[in-house]
């Protein structure tokens, strides 16, 4: 599973001493294993989908802590929220563009709103930005 390369690649960071690295990938770990708890108290198990899901919530907060610092002048504190959004990014599936899902909605023979979402949320979950999946919906 990749919360099993997430854990080893923090492991590989704490020996080499890279606090900065350690500190995003020890954030991920620990929102997984909170998700996992609440996960298990409903009788369920969390998947590789739900873990991408995190992820990109840690990519959204850590952009908006960037814009903050960006905006009071602290560009050093910029520069290492960069590092840490490189360093998850690399475990994040590539997002499909305007075209490939347009290309999938076009496929479908229900083009109906709430068809499109629940396929594109149970198919390609973590892998598309669901706003978009809806802008290009509106627009066809």
């Amino acid at each position: 599973m990749l919360i099993d390369q997430i854990k080893k690649e923090n492991m590989i960071a704490l020996k080499e001493k890279n606090n900065n690295k350690r500190a995003i990938l020890s954030v991920v770990i620990n929102k997984y294993m909170i998700a996992g708890y609440e996960a298990k108290a409903n009788g369920k198990e969390l998947t590789d989908a739900d873990l991408i899901q995190i992820i990109n919530k840690t990519l959204k907060e850590l952009d908006d802590e960037k814009a903050s610092f960006l905006q009071v002048g602290k560009e050093d504190k910029a520069k290492e929220i960069d590092e840490q959004i490189e360093t998850i990014k690399s475990y994040v599936p590539k997002m499909m563009t305007e075209e490939e899902i347009k290309e999938v909605i076009l496929s479908l023979e229900d083009r109906s709103i709430p068809f499109v979402m629940k396929h594109f949320k149970a198919n390609y979950a973590g892998k598309c930005d669901m706003g978009i999946v809806n802008k290009v919906l509106k627009s066809l």
